[in-house]
């Protein structure tokens, strides 16, 4: 039990960078929905953060940048060590592999306690198979207290390929808001420049950072074999791709070449994430790779049908025939057919849509998942007094 004339204790995330992602927003809704009172928190990003989560500044939560350069930049290790050594944290929690030697810098800095996460493999390594990072996580091992992963699969990966002891790694599922992120409750509201939606749209949204891992020409692929088709149906589509990033000029590049910009909306980078969402009819995610999907539980919580890639933890989400629907990475002509089912057959997908909702509401509340990392910080400063 924790005195309460003692400050809480201070857990330091450490990230790669602050920005507008599932991991990231995965931390802001942690840190809003721990306990009060239970622990402060402090997050460290090697890069920078960008202003999308400074209102978390407001609960006192200090954001602190090290400005690590691109490639080998050995200072930003020096940083990080003055920077724990300033802070004193009870615990630190780094996330994924560019967080992975924050534990040796930790361990180095005097921190006791101390959590590594997995939420997804890193661009470099998405298999996970490569032998300098696996020599590295097996070598960093003895030092992380306990490991946490966001899907089965993850959890699966650090047991059988680096030899993480079962006991020492906690599975906790992603939680998502379901009073944000709900169904629309009347007609979709009209997005996009003008011309782009119809009364009679079937609009295909997709939310993510518009990278090679994240496959979005393989959906601007589908989307383009559908409205070349012949069916009627087909003629009431319209693609919504939420985000940015490297892929997408040459996504617009392909919609423009085949004459179907106007169909297709791709804004960048959004904040209203969740009203974007309830204009959508149905939700795709067409990644080569992938942890436990943010975006997925969003679209699900908002009621949507979901077609996504059947790698990485999207099949402990998505459940075929029941939810959506699961189609192999870089298949344009499968993803383009299970879109069609959806277009054709509106009734499937509103069963689909509200059973997803269903789901998260019952396995994925963001108490319930700040509940478990507070009982993982909370076992471990147990055992070390």
């Amino acid at each position: 039990m924790h005195d309460p004339t003692e400050q809480p204790p201070l857990v330091v995330h450490v990230v790669s960078q602050l920005d507008l992602g599932g991991m990231e927003n995965g931390l802001i809704n942690l840190i809003t929905h721990m306990p009060a009172g239970r622990y402060r928190h402090a997050i460290v990003c090697l890069k920078d953060h960008g202003d999308y989560h400074a209102h978390i500044r407001e609960r006192g939560v200090e954001i602190i940048s090290l400005h690590k350069r691109d490639g080998k930049d050995l200072g930003h290790y020096l940083r990080m060590y003055r920077t724990l050594r300033k802070l004193q944290p009870d615990l630190v929690h780094t996330r994924n592999l560019p967080g992975l030697k924050g534990q040796l810098v930790a361990a180095l800095a005097g921190v006791k306690l101390r959590v590594h996460g997995e939420h997804a493999r890193d661009l470099c390594d998405l298999h996970g198979t490569r032998r300098r990072y696996r020599l590295l996580r097996r070598a960093l091992r003895p030092l992380i207290g306990h490991f946490i992963t966001v899907s089965a699969e993850l959890r699966r990966w650090l047991i059988e390929h680096d030899g993480a002891e079962p006991e020492r790694v906690s599975q906790i599922p992603n939680g998502v808001d379901s009073v944000q992120f709900h169904p629309r409750l009347g007609p979709p509201a009209a997005v996009g420049p003008a011309g782009f939606m119809q009364d009679n749209a079937f609009v295909i949204g997709s939310v993510g950072r518009m990278d090679e891992v994240k496959s979005h020409v393989t959906l601007v692929d589908a989307f383009l074999r559908l409205i070349a088709s012949p069916h009627p149906a087909h003629q009431r589509l319209r693609l919504m791709i939420i985000g940015d990033g490297p892929m997408r000029a040459e996504c617009q590049a392909m919609l423009s070449r085949a004459g179907a910009a106007h169909r297709a909306w791709l804004p960048g980078e959004r904040t209203d994430i969740a009203q974007l969402l309830r204009a959508m009819d149905l939700f795709v995610l067409p990644s080569r790779a992938e942890g436990s999907s943010n975006t997925i539980l969003e679209a699900m919580a908002t009621g949507l049908p979901v077609v996504a890639t059947n790698v990485g933890g999207n099949p402990e989400l998505v459940h075929p025939g029941f939810t959506g629907i699961l189609v192999p990475p870089c298949s344009p002509d499968l993803m383009a057919a299970a879109i069609a089912d959806y277009c054709r057959i509106p009734e499937m997908g509103t069963r689909h849509g509200a059973r997803a909702r269903s789901q998260v509401i019952a396995h994925h509340s963001l108490p319930a998942m700040a509940r478990s990392y507070l009982a993982i910080y909370d076992a471990l400063a147990s055992a070390a007094r």
